[in-house]
């Protein structure tokens, strides 16, 4: 039987000419590895698990790098730090202290779409492909598209770096695996993934340099217009890059120090978000450290995986406790349909069902310090989210230019969400009038609009919570009915 474990593959390349020894101390990446496996299968496969939820019919939405061919059909895409927006490319820059023989390592990850097909065998005997078969043994098994992890490490001395852009190839072969079930067979096809990661340094002062790590969709669809389900076929899925090494360290881009804020700002990174990865407080002012994730997700300096957590849920930016009890409460048919869609989802279920209770009782909660709140709150949050924390921001009075009209709190827009790369419930939306809330200064300088939807019963419930929708502007058009801000 052929291997169908779906473990993916790794990959090993060096600077051409260069022998890189490996890390001294091993891999240099397993402090944050249960982040960065967070990351690489956050929203892979939703609760409840099952092929026939609405939400597990429309995945893949974050760190997604499509054929530019087909990204680009209806233009070229926006930039952003948002790595829920459909690309072609992930752009990383950050600062980093460097000795002189420094060596950058990278690692590049993703997921490879894995279609799985269950087949049967027709009246002619040649295999049919069915939606569902049960094996001789009675286990079930569902057509559904998997995904498997595959990863690239790169290394390159700075010094060569510094003499020039360097570029390796990070694609993810082809390949069929087919499984026998007696009563029909199971195949699993990945098709050619064609990527490549290039890298950059420059030197800004003595001892600091602007690192730049680029990794592209090389590939072309098919179809510019084919659907996005088959375009993902070729698509890099989760892609995140993963950068350490030895004799440098790098400098922190959401709270870098005082002399570094004017470098910080001038690094410019694309669908990715980077981060400081590992333990906090490994340097003396807190701001740097030895390993760089950057994530298509936004995450703070050091994340970190709860301890109380007893595995992925895929589900990371929720409450295992929550999703936990709820699995739990699945009905016997929902969980045979869990367990027939996808290998995973079995593995989430054996662990529910085989819980033990002192577990279970772990995930209620947990009291990370006993620092007072306010105190805690003025030490993890920039002065910028708060109102009247800087003096040059202000989210209920600022406006922003669009048409030549100023919107800002109270103006009235209609809303034109883009037709690539919006949020999935944002289509909805397309042509509904609204009111602006307060209008948003983002983390690399862009600019977006909180509104509340006209004809929303929960309007002002949801200004109350602060719950708004988020546009840019130039996906909103001021209605001429009352579009001043209010003063």
């Amino acid at each position: 039987m052929a291997d169908t474990g779906g473990e993916g593959g790794t990959a090993c390349v060096a600077a051409p000419g260069q022998d890189i020894p490996m890390a001294p101390s091993g891999d240099p990446f397993t402090q944050v590895g249960a982040v960065a496996d967070a990351v690489l299968y956050e929203g892979y496969l939703l609760y409840p698990y099952r092929r026939s939820s609405a939400k597990n019919r429309v995945r893949w939405q974050f760190g997604v790098l499509l054929p530019r061919t087909w990204v680009e059909a209806d233009g070229p895409v926006a930039e952003g730090v948002s790595g829920s927006a459909d690309s072609w490319y992930q752009r990383t820059e950050c600062l980093v202290r460097a000795a002189p023989d420094a060596v950058l390592r990278v690692r590049v990850r993703y997921l490879q779409l894995q279609r799985k097909q269950v087949e049967a065998p027709g009246e002619d005997g040649r295999y049919q492909p069915v939606e569902s078969l049960r094996g001789d043994d009675g286990t079930a098994h569902l057509s559904f598209d998997e995904a498997v992890p595959y990863e690239v490490d790169l290394a390159w001395p700075l010094a060569e770096l510094l003499r020039g852009p360097r570029t390796a190839e990070v694609s993810a072969p082809p390949a069929v695996d087919t499984e026998e079930l007696g009563a029909g067979r199971v195949v699993r096809r990945r098709e050619h993934v064609r990527a490549h990661t290039t890298v950059a340094a420059e030197e800004l002062a003595d001892g600091l340099y602007r690192l730049c790590v680029r990794t592209e969709n090389a590939g072309e669809a098919p179809d510019a217009r084919a659907p996005r389900a088959e375009v993902l076929r070729r698509a890099l899925l989760a892609a995140h890059t993963l950068l350490a090494g030895e004799g440098l360290e790098f400098v922190s881009q959401t709270d870098p120090p005082a002399a570094l804020r004017g470098r910080a700002r001038g690094c410019r990174s694309a669908f990715t978000f980077p981060v400081l990865g590992g333990p906090a407080g490994e340097s003396a002012d807190g701001a740097t450290g030895p390993v760089l994730l950057s994530a298509p997700i936004i995450l703070p300096d050091h994340p970190q995986v709860a301890p109380e957590s007893p595995g992925d849920l895929h589900d990371a930016a929720e409450i295992d406790e929550i999703l936990t009890l709820r699995t739990m409460l699945l009905t016997d048919e929902e969980k045979a349909e869990a367990r027939a869609t996808d290998p995973r989802a079995a593995r989430i279920l054996d662990r529910v069902d085989t819980m033990p209770p002192e577990v279970l009782a772990n995930l209620h909660g947990a009291i990370r310090s006993l620092a007072p709140a306010a105190e805690k709150a003025s030490e993890a949050r920039p002065a910028w989210w708060q109102e009247g924390g800087d003096a040059g921001l202000s989210p209920t009075t600022d406006t922003v230019n669009v048409d030549g009209v100023p919107l800002g709190t109270g103006s009235r827009v209609r809303l034109n969400p883009r037709l690539r790369g919006a949020d999935a419930q944002d289509m909805f939306l397309v042509g509904r009038t609204a009111e602006v809330a307060a209008v948003f200064h983002d983390v690399d300088g862009s600019v977006h609009l909180a509104v509340t939807v006209d004809d929303d019963p929960a309007a002002e419930l949801h200004g109350w919570y602060g719950r708004f929708h988020y546009f840019r502007p130039d996906e909103l058009e001021p209605l001429g009915d009352g579009t001043e801000p209010r003063p």
